[in-house]
């Protein structure tokens, strides 16, 4: 009969809980479609609103506090593996291996306490914090169907009263139905308005007190580590003095003051590009030589044979200089054609067929034996072409912006004074064809950038 009992009421509450569901869900209905009023209280509804925002905040800086732990954590393996790296290369023998073994063990400890302390003061209070609003909103959503039930008492309680045909017992039962509904809600109502307004303002002063506690935290740590890191640095400094004398010194290379203030504001280039000023560094792989190019074709040896003792002409040292071959002597380079061939000379002194090809030289600027200075399609003082084996960037005004494969017509410099080593004035091709102007078009450019071409 007891288990009866239970089961009876047991069942009687699901029934209720059942029969109040369907009260509310069409009290809802009906408030919706405007066939029933709704009790509103904007004030609370205001105090919702900031509720549901300050979980936001809280949620959201819940996790970057523990990304931010996360990140420390990792820090502080990082740092343990860099100690352990310098622990195994300190040999044995060298002065302050004791120190440096202690120091990366306070190193360790000292990173432990500081991400424990982050999370004793700062994560754990975060989750205090965070730890009553579930709660809070279980409670606010409670009073909403409190409020409904409410409204659907006096609803149904209004309608009695207003029906033709009165039943004073069901409207006395509406009526006490009504009064319990009614202080239901206004308890829970109660409550609740004054816990949202404190639990609002109450959000300064965490946020205060938690960063406050993190700032700390990480002064101290920072501060401690500086110890450690000075006195690691002074086992360092004796370790250098006395192995002084085994020092590898990293050089960097001289540099000469520019001839001119402007070449001292550009820039240096990134990767291989000579700063304008210096000396110009060796060219990349496959940038051709800075003296004249010199290609030797040998001929079918006549009948008899070379000349014993016969010697290949010298590469000009300097512009229109003669070269004696053979105890004879040849025109200079600079004067000769391109393509001309000295097969004649070769068959007279019995010696190899020579082919001479030589671009023309520079001096101070000027050009040395230049076939194409005076054509009209090409600019005043052409030297030669070159063609730009890699891209380069410029970072001047004055400068050049090269393509890999952008042919340059090199002129000379109306100021040699303002030439630096490595670097060659231009123009590019396709700008002058386009716009003959040379004030518009010019420009410097590396030097080791480009390869010459015929």
């Amino acid at each position: 009969m007891a288990e009866m009992g239970s089961k009876g009421v047991t069942a009687g509450k699901i029934a209720s809980n059942v029969q109040k569901k369907l009260t509310r869900a069409q009290e809802k209905v009906l408030q919706k479609l405007g066939k029933a009023d709704e009790t509103k209280d904007e004030q609370f509804e205001q105090c919702v609103q900031n509720f549901n925002k300050q979980l936001t905040e809280g949620t959201r800086l819940q996790k970057d506090l523990r990304t931010y732990l996360a990140s420390v954590k990792a820090m502080h393996e990082a740092s343990k593996k860099l100690n352990e790296c310098l622990q195994e290369v300190y040999e044995p023998d060298w002065p302050g291996r004791d120190e440096a073994n202690k120091i990366a063990e306070n190193n360790d400890l000292l990173w432990m306490d500081y991400h424990q302390k982050l999370v004793d003061q700062a994560l754990l209070t975060m989750d205090t914090y965070l730890g009553q609003f579930p709660d809070i909103k279980s409670r606010i959503a409670k009073r909403g169907r409190k409020l409904v039930d409410y409204d659907s008492a006096r609803h149904h309680y209004e309608s009695l009263q207003t029906a033709k045909k009165k039943d004073e017992a069901k409207i006395a039962k509406a009526e006490e139905e009504l009064i319990k509904a009614q202080k239901v809600f206004e308890e829970m109502n109660v409550d609740l308005q004054e816990e949202l307004p404190s639990l609002w303002n109450s959000r300064v002063g965490f946020y205060v007190n938690t960063f406050q506690s993190i700032a700390g935290l990480e002064e101290n740590f920072h501060k401690e580590m500086s110890k450690l890191n000075q006195n690691l640095n002074d086992v360092l400094v004796s370790l250098e003095k006395q192995h002084g004398s085994n020092t590898f010194t990293v050089k960097a290379q001289p540099r000469k003051k520019s001839k001119l203030f402007s070449r001292l504001r550009r820039k240096k280039n990134s990767d291989n590009a000579p700063a304008k000023g210096n000396k110009s560094p060796s060219p990349p792989d496959g940038s051709p030589a800075a003296t004249p190019e010199i290609r030797v074709n040998h001929e079918p040896e006549p009948a008899g044979g070379a000349t014993p003792g016969a010697t290949l002409p010298k590469s000009p040292s300097q512009p229109a200089e003669a070269s004696e071959v053979a105890g004879g002597t040849q025109p200079a380079a600079g004067a000769q054609e391109p393509g001309e061939t000295a097969a004649s000379e070769a068959a007279s002194s019995s010696l190899p067929a020579v082919v001479v090809e030589t671009f023309p030289a520079t001096v101070n600027g000027t050009v040395e034996g230049s076939s194409g200075a005076g054509r009209l399609d090409l600019p005043p003082g052409f030297m030669f072409k070159v063609q730009a084996q890699h891209d380069y960037t410029a970072t001047d005004t004055d400068e050049l912006q090269l393509k890999a494969g952008d042919v340059v017509l090199v002129i000379p410099f109306q100021n040699p004074e303002e030439q630096d080593e490595g670097w060659l004035m231009g123009v590019k091709e396709s700008d002058w064809n386009q716009h003959k102007e040379l004030e518009k078009c010019r420009g410097v450019f590396p030097e080791n950038f480009t390869e010459r071409v015929p």
